[in-house]
């Protein structure tokens, strides 16, 4: 059997390792280390300047578990950033997959193999928990949670261009090593917009991401996260985030039928909204009503470019990438 025919059936990686950022989580973070299988090589807990210092619990345990790694930010930096510091320690020791999750308790460690089954079996670059799969975990989640979560689970959606995933802002992941080495690790947000960044820096590499359902646990804990904040915040990173995929994927790197769809839909649609206001406008100073002719003029120019905008959406939402990128990337370093 070939090189590549084997990079199709991918074993079990000997050197899985889990990525823990902890920040006020000193009450659950023994609890998640604890039931950690054997399955994992080794484990980045990484205190984030926690007032609680998460880290002495953790070095505490690391006397009874030779795998677990205490990484320390003197002072926080975001759940990102200390991801991207396990993600770094992690490749450097020789990582081929890392998991990520939460050191609260709300995700399931037990959970690891069939979450990084989609890796070993070569069918995807990235994994993710979804959450929104078993409607008793729907029950089980905060209303405001669950409302929060839908609206900005739609604006990643729309920024990364993986229209496929229903829980796109879940922090519960799995990456192959291969990829997380193509990351711009350092221009990754290093606060809780991480989740949806690195989303979409993956979809300009064109890996592919899958789901695997998951259930969210809720306790006691208190999130760090300003919903204020989010929501004033998280628009904008989108906005930007969205202008900088369709400008990468739709003219810098190809240029399609979907490009000049959006072009030349977008003008009309500007061109029809400005002509039909200002013709409005005068109207209605001269107590003049607008012939038909202006009307049409107007409302053509918006029908067409809706249409034309419309078939650009659905053009974007069937590019989602479709063919895993680690195996090439790993025929490549084994060639250079």
């Amino acid at each position: 059997m070939s090189e590549a025919a084997n990079t199709q059936h991918e074993r079990r990686p000997d050197r899985l390792a889990a990525v823990i950022p902890c920040y006020r989580v000193s009450k659950q973070i023994a609890g998640v280390l604890r039931v950690i299988g054997p399955e994992v090589w080794r484990i980045y807990c990484v205190d984030d300047g926690c007032p609680e210092q998460s880290r002495s619990v953790v070095e505490k345990l690391a006397t009874e578990d030779p795998r677990i790694r205490s990484l320390v930010h003197e002072r926080n930096q975001g759940v990102g950033a200390a991801v991207v510091t396990g993600f770094r320690q992690a490749l450097d020791d020789g990582a081929e997959m890392i998991v990520k999750l939460d050191g609260d308790g709300q995700m399931d460690p037990a959970r690891i193999p069939e979450l990084i089954a989609p890796l070993c079996a070569g069918e995807a670059d990235y994994v993710k928990g979804n959450r929104f799969y078993h409607l008793e975990s729907l029950r089980a989640m905060p209303v405001a949670r669950l409302i929060g979560n839908a609206g900005l689970s739609f604006l990643s959606k729309l920024s990364t261009g993986y229209w496929n995933l229903f829980d796109p802002t879940n922090g519960y992941t799995a990456i192959h090593a291969a990829v997380a080495r193509r990351l711009p690790l350092g221009k990754l947000q290093r606060r809780y917009f991480f989740e949806s960044d690195i989303l979409f820096r993956l979809n300009t590499l064109r890996a592919v991401v899958s789901e695997v359902p998951m259930e969210a646990r809720y306790g006691d804990e208190a999130s760090s996260l300003s919903l204020m904040k989010a929501f004033v915040q998280f628009p904008i990173y989108h906005a930007r985030n969205y202008l900088k995929r369709i400008f990468y994927n739709y003219f810098l790197r190809g240029f399609s039928a979907a490009s000049i769809n959006l072009v030349i839909g977008f003008a009309l649609l500007v061109f029809g909204v400005i002509f039909g206001a200002v013709e409005w406008i005068v109207g209605a100073e001269r107590n003049v009503p607008a012939s038909a002719g202006t009307v049409m003029l107007a409302a053509l120019p918006i029908i067409i470019g809706s249409q034309l905008l419309l078939n650009f959406l659905s053009f974007d939402m069937a590019n989602v990438p479709r063919e895993p990128i680690h195996h090439k990337i790993r025929l490549h370093e084994r060639r250079s």
